[in-house]
């Protein structure tokens, strides 16, 4: 009887990362989205935003160990997923994501003139929306309290799920994008 062998994810550490990079071992992906990747990024690794992901783009020179990265691992096991659909049958990622890789003290590189970090946008975002709606909900109807309720809401869903929808909305506009200018951003 022959068992079919699926390809698994492979999860690895901040240090077995860092010694591949040194060994010239690896080819390190970025999935977040292009502010993200401009606030602060591995060095040495490539943007390929999972909203725009296409596994058929990623080069992957002979002996080199795909690896690939977010802010937490949600979005790098998507783009996994979408690798072995391409017939990728080796692909790792970072458990834990770029926290982990700052946990461990390795540097990060950070483009010029990048934007604020998506987390604190979406905390200028939420916070704002809540503030409003309190005052509005204290001075004008009480029916804008809901305002706060809908957003508090949305932060809860966020945080048991771990996506954002304001994250993903706030990714797309036009300041967040400017790292995807970036020359050395694409694939070869």
């Amino acid at each position: 009887m022959t068992l079919s062998s699926s390809p698994l994810l492979q999860e690895i550490d901040a240090p077995t990362l860092r010694q591949l990079i040194l060994e010239e071992a690896v080819t390190v992906v970025d999935v977040r989205e292009p502010g993200e990747y401009a606030a602060e990024h591995i060095p040495g690794a490539v943007l390929q935003s999972l909203s725009q992901f296409d596994p058929r783009q990623v080069a992957l020179p002979a002996g080199h160990k795909l690896v690939l990265y977010c802010q937490s691992g949600n979005r790098s096991r998507q783009a996994a997923q979408q690798c072995f659909a391409a017939g990728f049958s080796s692909v790792s990622h970072l458990r834990g994501g770029l926290p982990t890789w700052k946990n461990q003290g390795y540097a990060v590189e950070k483009l010029q003139n990048a934007p604020i970090s998506l987390f604190r946008q979406v905390q200028i975002v939420a916070g704002s929306l809540v503030l409003l709606g309190t005052l509005l909900g204290a001075f004008v109807s009480p029916a804008f309290l809901l305002l706060s309720g809908f957003v508090g809401a949305g932060l809860v869903f966020a945080g048991l799920t771990d996506t954002c929808a304001m994250g993903m909305l706030l990714a797309k506009l036009p300041y967040n994008q400017r790292a995807s200018q970036v020359p050395n951003q694409q694939w070869g």
